[in-house]
């Protein structure tokens, strides 16, 4: 691939990751120039890296952190030792982890337009990956990790004085699949399936300020559902023209949660289409759309987003109610009654300071409806 941001022969576009595309830790705002402008319904193809290896308590330093676990130089992305060694700044304290790419502008995009992104391929970049567990976050804040915790000195230099443990997951393919592997206290070999998705993908808010990377919000950002993956779809409500989407954070596997801290991180490469649904369209899921919504081949999923949990599990059911009524004629009352009867409310994760809780509305439910409601 090139090592610049273009338009590639066969009409798709690339986005890589280096200083002049990425931001590490913040999130494109209103202000922020476009690395790429596209048309609606480009692909776009994205190497996106994971920070792992790439941190203070990790030693800034990927080919050191990962020659550890037995690594050779040789299998650690050019990418990601470029950006520790140049100049830019990351303060692990106040700025987020993720290394976001972006933003790409979708020609025409306004103000309540919404950005549908289609979910094409996602492979991995690296045969490894990290799981990492920090002090004072995850859903067992001052139970793990299980030391003394951060001591005095604890820097890039002296990152083992952090306390944050890691754990090393080597991939194995195993007759064409791909599965990550741990290993038991006796030396057995635990396997599970890897399912890669991309824990960040948003729009540009609207503001000034600099915005973390951390914790998701009504234009998207650090989402972490693991049911993004190929063949999926996100929708954002754009809030600045132009759209200005961006990407990050990728992931191998995660469960719903993500109670460690991290998932299974480890760089990907994304491609995504991007399909520009100008206000009023139909394809939309809900009218005014506020929030992010998401789709596979055999759910629908409204999704909540709230620093309390409760509240996140109310904004998930309340979408649901209003995609149920808008969508599939159905009264308030009955859509609750469907809810309660048939659907999953599943916690997106709980470790991103705003918490997120989706819905899985089966479509199968509705084959019914469809094929009447196409008839009107």
């Amino acid at each position: 691939m090139f090592d610049h941001p273009c338009k590639l022969p066969d009409g798709s576009f690339y986005a890589p990751a280096t200083l002049s595309t990425m931001q590490w830790g913040f999130l494109p705002n209103k202000n922020s120039k476009p690395i790429l402008s596209v048309p609606s319904d480009s692909e776009v193809t994205f190497d996106n890296l994971s920070s792992e290896g790439m941190v203070e308590d990790q030693g800034r330093d990927p080919v050191r952190f990962f020659g550890k676990f037995g690594v050779a130089e040789s299998d650690v992305l050019k990418d990601a030792i470029e950006i520790c060694a140049s100049n830019v700044e990351h303060n692990m304290a106040t700025d987020g982890p993720h290394i976001i790419i972006g933003p790409i502008q979708v020609d025409g995009a306004k103000p309540g337009d919404v950005l549908k992104v289609e979910m094409i391929s996602m492979e991995p970049r690296v045969p490894y990956g990290i799981v990492g567990n920090r002090h004072g976050k995850g859903a067992l804040p001052g139970e793990y990790p299980q030391n003394d915790g951060p001591k005095p000195g604890a820097n890039k230099e002296h990152p083992e004085l952090f306390g944050s443990v890691f754990s090393f997951i080597p991939i194995k393919t195993i007759t064409g699949k791909m599965f990550g592997t741990l290993k038991t206290t006796s030396g057995n070999e635990v396997r599970f399936p890897i399912q890669p998705f991309m824990g960040t993908m948003g729009v540009a808010p609207n503001t000034a300020e600099k915005v973390s990377s951390i914790p998701p919000s009504s234009f998207g950002g650090n989402l972490d559902l693991k049911d993004l993956t190929v063949g999926s779809s996100l929708y954002l409500p754009i809030q600045v023209e132009g759209g200005m989407f961006f990407m990050g954070d990728p992931h191998f596997n995660q469960g719903d949660g993500e109670v460690a801290l991290t998932a299974l991180e480890a760089s990907l490469r994304t491609k995504v289409r991007l399909k520009l649904l100008k206000a009023g369209d139909p394809n939309i899921p809900v009218k005014d759309m506020k929030d992010p919504f998401a789709e596979t081949p055999d759910y629908w999923m409204p999704i909540g987003l709230d620093t309390n949990l409760d509240n996140a599990l109310k904004k998930t059911v309340r979408t649901a109610i209003k995609f149920l009524s808008e969508k599939m004629n159905m009264d308030n009352a009955t859509a609750l009654s469907y809810l309660s009867a048939a659907t999953d409310f599943e916690i997106t994760q709980v470790v991103d300071e705003t918490k997120g809780v989706h819905a899985h509305i089966s479509k199968s439910d509705f084959e019914d409806v469809m094929k009447h409601e196409a008839k009107r």
